[in-house]
């Protein structure tokens, strides 16, 4: 059965966990959540075999024709906005391996015509926008929809890689600005979004997630950067959804999460498990993820309009075998 052992390995403990919760809060559960509840979620919440034991798109399948037609009809104003990182070429402490960018012919070049150039990244992270496919998450020898780990070797991955969204993605965003919520440019490390949080955006803007959705969790990250200066999210940790969130997410049949982040509130609170979202999302439910997505300007253009749904449409290059992609999402009003 799937509720045996599983999980990430890493297990970060101590009294650090309980500093990243606001005094006194706790998940909705009445308790922190354990293992255990992760392992039982991981049951509950399972989307294997919802759309055929060969399904490899996961939630995508909510992505429906009817559901474009209605993204289509939010295009009011005919305005883009990119959600994507500007790329960064320079070390820093949360892109110890930087976007390398060689030029290999130029203007200087008097003997030709044309300027070239070759690009290479390191795309998982926490610099660049990218989407992570369904192969990017292990447990239990397993990924999504039951496809073994070793479908994924030396030339790539077999199931489960980025070449199945090739045809893009094409529906409603919506943007939970939970900073602006809080009141604040930004949330400080460590700070955890409970479901709670993501019932009072809805009830403040008047819009409920459904399913097929894309939403975006703006926790400020890139704010909090321009006026405080990069840190390593690995060893000093980042504000995001707590692992109570993941029934949430279920509940309203998301297709993709997005963050300026990567999703998980880390620590993640959970003994045991690193990152449980990206567990239960990824692994567990189908759902594709959106990191380090820089949703400043689109938190400016959605305030201005008083609407924070929108037309999103994203298109990862169709690396075969690739576990997941540098992207450029676009929101359009």
């Amino acid at each position: 059965m799937r509720m045996q052992t599983r999980l990430f390995k890493i297990a970060l403990v101590g009294m650090f966990f309980l500093s990243c919760a606001a005094p006194g809060e706790r998940s909705p559960l009445g308790h922190e959540v354990t293992k255990e509840d992760v392992v039982r979620w991981m049951d509950d919440l399972s989307n294997w075999g919802r759309w055929g034991t060969g399904d490899e798109l996961g939630a995508m399948n909510l992505i429906t024709p009817r559901k474009r037609q209605e993204a289509a009809a939010l295009v009011r104003d005919g305005v883009s906005v990119s959600l994507a990182r500007d790329i960064e070429k320079e070390n820093a402490a949360d892109n110890p391996l930087p976007f390398e960018h060689l030029m290999l012919l130029t203007g200087l070049d008097r003997e030709s015509q044309w300027c070239a150039d070759n690009y290479s990244v390191s795309y998982h992270g926490y610099a660049h926008t990218h989407m992570d496919a369904l192969c990017h998450i292990f447990d239990s020898g397993k990924m999504y929809n039951g496809f073994s780990r070793e479908a994924v070797g030396l030339k790539g991955a077999a199931k489960l890689s980025i070449q199945n969204i090739k045809n893009g993605i094409f529906t409603r965003g919506i943007l939970m600005d939970i900073a602006r919520l809080k009141g604040k440019k930004y949330l400080e490390i460590g700070t955890r979004i409970y479901p709670k949080d993501l019932d009072a955006w809805e009830a403040k803007i008047g819009t409920k997630v459904s399913a097929g959705d894309v939403i975006f969790i703006r926790t400020g990250r890139w704010a909090r950067r321009a006026e405080k200066g990069p840190w390593d999210h690995e060893k000093d940790g980042s504000a995001g959804l707590h692992a109570s969130c993941a029934p949430w997410l279920k509940e309203r049949d998301i297709a993709i999460l997005g963050s300026d982040a990567a999703s998980d509130v880390f620590p993640s609170g959970v003994e045991g498990v690193s990152h449980p979202i990206h567990l239960l999302t990824l692994h567990t439910m189908g759902v594709h993820i959106f990191d380090n997505c820089d949703l400043e300007a689109l938190s400016e253009a959605a305030a201005e309009r008083k609407r924070w749904d929108f037309l999103l449409t994203a298109a990862p290059m169709p690396v075969a075998g690739g576990t997941g992609s540098p992207l450029n999402p676009i929101a359009t009003f």
